[in-house]
């Protein structure tokens, strides 16, 4: 399959859809905003299986962490400035722009300081972001067992699709939607159905696994998915419902989906 001279095949088990790569945001192509080149054929009876990308199909506490106690040691600070840090990323919801501004002031940094330092941030945060084989071999499960993994996930274009794409994880999903590009966020129930249209398929039995409580779950909930919390040790926090399942990593809850959904 080739449109807009990009091809790409997500593997080739039974079930699987041929998806068209998103271009690089500098091609310009509108398309990329959903990470998808080519319109989707829609294959009747293939279940969607959405997931989120920040800690969960990639570890960016960690890699926040790491960045942290590189960004400190190297400006001559000391493991309560890298605990600092990361308390002032606030798991990644701290907009980039402010915290930026708020660590050059606890650094010392001038205003060029302050410009370089956001796209530290952003790139730093990528460089430190590992691959998981296991997360990998748990999406091919998924798309082995006739399931179509498809992203879902809030922030810029051009910082998510770096994280997908030197994870290599951008060659093991469909697709994308990015809630910059598609001017709608996670919770709201409508960036899941333009998940599955830009997927091609149907949200009838569909999945969401993701780690936070309400875009992730909460969103799935309103948009009548059943929904795998990834807990990261934490305890549920919301007292209006409780998840479907949770699980303490994505190949266990991509196990769930499979027995539960399959």
């Amino acid at each position: 399959m080739s449109c807009s001279g990009v091809s790409r095949k997500i593997g080739h088990a039974p079930g699987d859809v041929v998806a068209g790569a998103g271009p690089s945001a500098a091609q310009g192509d509108r398309s990329t905003r959903y990470g998808t080149a080519c319109p989707r054929v829609k294959v009747p009876g293939v279940p969607l299986l959405l997931v989120d990308l920040d800690n969960t199909l990639i570890d960016r506490a960690g890699a926040f962490g790491r960045w942290a106690r590189e960004f400190a040691a190297a400006r001559g600070g000391s493991a309560a400035d890298a605990q600092w840090l990361v308390a002032a990323d606030r798991d990644g919801l701290e907009p980039r722009e402010r915290l930026a501004a708020i660590i050059s002031e606890r650094f010392g940094l001038d205003n060029c300081g302050e410009a370089g330092l956001l796209a530290e941030l952003r790139g730093g945060l990528v460089r430190q972001v590992i691959p998981d084989g296991a997360v990998a071999g748990a999406l091919r499960d998924a798309r082995a067992a006739g399931w179509v993994p498809f992203v879902v996930t809030n922030g810029t274009v051009e910082q998510q699709e770096r994280k997908l794409r030197h994870t290599g994880l951008d060659r093991e999903v469909a697709g994308w939607v990015i809630s910059e590009g598609a001017g709608i966020r996670k919770p709201d129930p409508g960036i899941f159905r333009l998940a599955a249209a830009r997927a091609g398929q149907s949200l009838d039995g569909a999945w969401m696994i993701g780690d936070s409580a309400e875009a992730d779950i909460g969103g799935a909930r309103s948009a009548g998915l059943p929904g795998v919390w990834l807990h990261r040790g934490r305890p549920w926090p919301l007292a209006a419902f409780r998840p479907d399942h949770a699980a303490g990593s994505f190949p266990s809850a991509v196990s769930i989906v499979l027995s539960a959904g399959g």
